[in-house]
Order: structure tokens, then C-alpha cells, then sequence
């Protein structure tokens, strides 16, 4: 008899015909597009292009309007907002400009809260190794209020990795920082894809942080105007004064 193998798809996410429609304002309009695992994408735009709802709709933080975003086999649209909710802490990572990190919580109880929330106990191996990638160690007692900005933005990062998601959306992460613990973090995001296989989809206004990715999809008026593979900072701040 014979066997039918059925392969998963190749992406992490995609979106398919998305549009977001706030009132009579169209933030997206009929975006297609699919990050591939693995892969390291930053997405960029002017003020007001769509970057932002961009990244909510692909990430489960909002719904569109019309089209269909699957992770991986999943569409998002045919789940209920529980199970939204549960499939965004599970299988997706976050990583936001503004941190998000407990103040009233230490280092390590901000690191495990995702897998606290979704009632799951913390592989204390993968989390000694999360830890000690991000560089946190010596600072697992320690509260928010008493590591620096780029301290507080490596354990937001390692926050995403610690449940081993699919896809880590990573929002204007280095927007605050100072140059050195920009790239710091811009490494881990890196060395997620590199070494653990990961997918990143990075939103940035900076070229200098776009040119860590495999690629840069450019975003003008809530739709995709162009993609550069390869990218270098100086190609990046040229198509930038294009758009």
C-alpha cells in the first residue's frame, strides 16, 4: 500500500490577502507574505506605513480585518480568543521597546512567567542555558529597577526564548538603547536563528539593525513594496530615502 507523506509548510507564519481596516483607514491592505522557520526578517517603513499592525496581525496580538494569517498550520481567525491566548504563550515570543518586565518580580521569575502563566514547569537545563546566553547569571535575584536598560531588554529576550516558540516578533526592541547593548541583543536574536533554528521577524527603523537580518521587507502605504535579501546597512538607508 502505498504511503502519502504530507510536509509541513515551510513557514513559521504566513499571511495571506491580510487588511486591517480601522474605521474609514486602511493600516494593511491585502498583505501576503510568509516568514520561513529559521529565518531572520526585519520589516521596516516610514511613520505610518503599517509596520506596527503589520506585526499584530501576524502575531496574534490583533485580528484582520480580512485574510488569513496561519501559524504554521493553524489559522489564528478560527480560534477562539482562549485559545489565541494560549497558542501566543505557548508557541510565540515577544520582545517589545518598553520591556514588559514585572517590576515587583526578580530576574529569574520575569525569565519563567510565560510557562507560570501556562500552568508549566521550567526546563531547568534549557533555562540555565537561556540564562547564561543572555548573559544574566550573576542577576537572577535581581528586580528590573536595578539592572540597566540593556540588562532589562536581555531578559525580556530571554522571556522569549524560554518556551521555545516557533517565531519570536521582536517589536522595536534596541529603539532605547545605547550602540554596544543594541548589539548585544541584536546577537541574541541572531544566535536564535543560528543556533537553535528559531524564526525572528524584527521591526525596526534602524538600518544598522536591519543589516543582522537575512532580509528586509519594506512596507509603504499598508503594503509590501519591496525585499532585500542580504542586506548592509548603508543598502538599507538607501532604499530608506526611497521609500
Amino acid at each position: 500500500m502505498q504511503t502519502t507523506t504530507i510536509q509541513a509548510t515551510p513557514f513559521a507564519v504566513s499571511m495571506d490577502q491580510v487588511g486591517k481596516d480601522y474605521g474609514k483607514v486602511s493600516a494593511l491592505d491585502g498583505v501576503s507574505w510568509g516568514f520561513r522557520r529559521g529565518s531572520f526578517t526585519a520589516i521596516m517603513g516610514q511613520s505610518g506605513s503599517g509596520k506596527s499592525t503589520f506585526l499584530h496581525c501576524a502575531s496574534g496580538l490583533d485580528r484582520p480585518t480580512r485574510g488569513t494569517v496561519r501559524l504554521g498550520d493553524i489559522d489564528l481567525a478560527g480560534l477562539k480568543e482562549a485559545e489565541l491566548t494560549r497558542v501566543r504563550r505557548e508557541r510565540i515570543g515577544f520582545v517589545f521597546q518598553g520591556y514588559n518586565l514585572v517590576p515587583s518580580m526578580d530576574v529569574r521569575r520575569n525569565i519563567v512567567l510565560p510557562l507560570f502563566l501556562g500552568g508549566r514547569k521550567a526546563d531547568e537545563r534549557w533555562l540555565e542555558e537561556v540564562v547564561h546566553r543572555v548573559g544574566m547569571a550573576d542577576r537572577l535575584r535581581h528586580k528590573p529597577s536595578e539592572l540597566s536598560g540593556g540588562q532589562q531588554q536581555r531578559v525580556a529576550v530571554a522571556r522569549a526564548l524560554v518556551t521555545r516558540p516557533e517565531i519570536i516578533f521582536a517589536d522595536e526592541p534596541t529603539a532605547a538603547l545605547d550602540p554596544r547593548s543594541a548589539g548585544h541583543v541584536l546577537r541574541l536574536l541572531r544566535e536564535a536563528v543560528d543556533q537553535t533554528g528559531q524564526t525572528i521577524v524584527l521591526v525596526t527603523h534602524d538600518p544598522a539593525a536591519a543589516a543582522w537580518a537575512d532580509s528586509v521587507v519594506f512596507l509603504g502605504g499598508g503594503r509590501i513594496v519591496d525585499e532585500m535579501v542580504g542586506p548592509t546597512a548603508e543598502a538599507v538607508l538607501n532604499r530608506w530615502d526611497t521609500l
